[in-house]
């Protein structure tokens, strides 16, 4: 089987992106963790299929596949990239769009100057939605991780996110945390794992943990997801920078039910062709 397709990236996170509508793909999740590897494959944190949509109410259907195999209900950064694909490859003329996934319906919006800015929904604080084992929502919950207790917040963007606040993210402990966070039986569909350092209240630094990845370059949800610990925390504005590894998002929340913004770059690498 030879597969036309994409690599992109938004903000070094990075995807190969595959055209469902105008190809028949059905991949395996020994395919997937091929075409994912750096070194015998493509190589990227995760693979994007677009696909037609039954819904009435939506123009695609987006399905995201994580380095391990594993399909997973969303993401942030490619979702950015979804909208310039279908835009770039003349699937659709529409400079915004609704996007059904795994998660719900989201409408990633292509801006004047190049960025693209996604409605990514309300976040989701109830335990059993996120999925989280815990008797409240309150923001601040120790977890048990290792021979230590540490403070998160648990919250879902569409997919389950742990949040910490440290003092300095260059000395995180993503290497030996980040893991044992990821799998912890208390989160029993996985979690990311998230280490935001206030700079001010209007700019942090992240690093993240993705399951199924590994620490990734940027991760949109897991901003997303930091930026509403941080103002349900009361240490950060409604309109909140990130800085990431692989560049910077822009992040709004105006609280309560509202939905949360995220604008940042989506970025074509190179097309190819790959024998599977």
């Amino acid at each position: 089987m030879t597969l036309k397709f994409t690599k992109m990236h938004g903000a070094g996170n990075d995807f190969v992106v595959l055209d469902g509508v105008r190809q028949q793909i059905a991949l395996s999740p020994e395919q997937v963790r091929y075409i994912a590897d750096r070194h015998f494959g493509i190589g990227c944190d995760q693979i994007l299929l677009v696909e037609r949509t039954p819904r009435e109410d939506a123009d695609f259907r987006y399905r995201i596949f994580n380095a391990d195999g594993g399909e997973v209900e969303q993401c942030g950064n490619g979702a950015r990239c979804f909208v310039r694909f279908v835009h770039d490859h003349k699937l659709t003329s529409k400079r915004e769009i609704v996007v059904e996934t795994k998660s719900g319906l989201i409408s990633p919006r292509l801006e004047d100057d190049g960025r693209v800015t996604v409605n990514m929904g309300a976040p989701i604080f109830e335990p059993a939605l996120i999925p989280f084992v815990s008797d409240s929502q309150d923001a601040i919950q120790p977890l048990q991780v290792g021979n230590e207790t540490v403070q998160i917040t648990a919250v879902s963007m569409g997919n389950p996110h742990a949040v910490q606040v440290v003092d300095d993210i260059e000395t995180a402990p993503l290497s030996t945390q980040g893991h044992l966070i990821e799998t912890h039986p208390r989160f029993p569909k996985r979690v990311n794992a998230g280490y935001m350092q206030i700079v001010d209240r209007e700019h942090i630094k992240l690093r993240v943990f993705e399951r199924g990845a590994g620490e990734t370059l940027s991760c949109g949800t897991g901003a997303c997801a930091a930026v509403v610990a941080g103002i349900r925390r009361r240490l950060l504005d409604n309109s909140v920078h990130v800085a990431t590894r692989g560049g910077t998002l822009s992040i709004t929340w105006a609280g309560e039910h509202s939905p949360v913004l995220m604008t940042g770059p989506a970025i074509t690498v190179f097309e190819g062709e790959i024998n599977l």
